[in-house]
């Protein structure tokens, strides 16, 4: 069994408003680099984990680009501590056990509609910002292969600067996967070789102060 989004109207939506009002206050200023060509497909957004602001910064990205209703894979054992959650997109996903494949169905069939975006971290687990090999866990390749690549993948690189201020500034990098192959292996390859281009863009920023 596994718990499943059930978006309430006014939750969801007042989600949606403290994500852009804590990632204001919080940052002293958010970047957004890529274009997205909409070809009205569902979107799976691919992102680094380092932090417990993630989700939220996907919130914003959604709302600033995108445009669809948001969804996001939470750990089992973290969602049941909040489950409102699930009224804002949240889905379970519990590692080891018979219902791994229930859950992946289930994002499938999300991403069956045009409306929705899901976000995934494809490593499975809170890594350092600093990670730039990043291994994907194989999951991915059973959502997608359902799909017949009827989406968006988008590739989501979020990265924080301090320079001159008191608050970080948030840079988000996205690109979509053009490639054909829709292996593990071959997202991996080009997520890493993604990310390593995101992190060298940011070493040429200037402080914005």
């Amino acid at each position: 069994m596994i718990y499943k989004t059930t978006h309430n109207f006014f939750v969801y939506h007042f989600f949606q408003l403290y994500s852009l009002w804590r990632t204001k206050w919080n940052f002293s200023k958010t970047f957004i680099n890529g274009t997205f060509n909409d070809r009205g497909l569902p979107v799976l957004v691919l992102s680094n984990h380092f932090s417990w602001w993630d989700g939220f910064w996907v919130v914003c990205l959604n709302y600033r680009v995108f445009g669809r209703r948001f969804h996001f894979m939470m750990l089992e054992e973290q969602l049941k501590k909040h489950m409102f959650f699930t009224k804002t997109g949240g889905f379970s996903i519990k590692k080891g056990s018979r219902s791994v494949i229930e859950t992946l169905d289930y994002t499938a069939e999300i991403l069956s509609d045009k409306r929705n975006l899901v976000l995934l971290f494809p490593q499975g687990e809170i890594r350092s910002m600093h990670t730039t090999d990043f291994e994907f866990e194989t999951g991915i390749e059973h959502i997608i292969g359902r799909l017949k690549s009827n989406i968006h993948i988008i590739f989501l690189a979020n990265i924080l600067d301090y320079f001159s201020g008191s608050k970080p500034c948030l840079y988000m990098y996205f690109s979509e996967y053009t490639g054909n192959d829709f292996s593990t292996g071959a997202l991996q390859a080009g997520y890493n070789r993604f990310y390593s281009q995101c992190l060298s863009l940011n070493l040429e920023m200037k402080d914005p102060e």
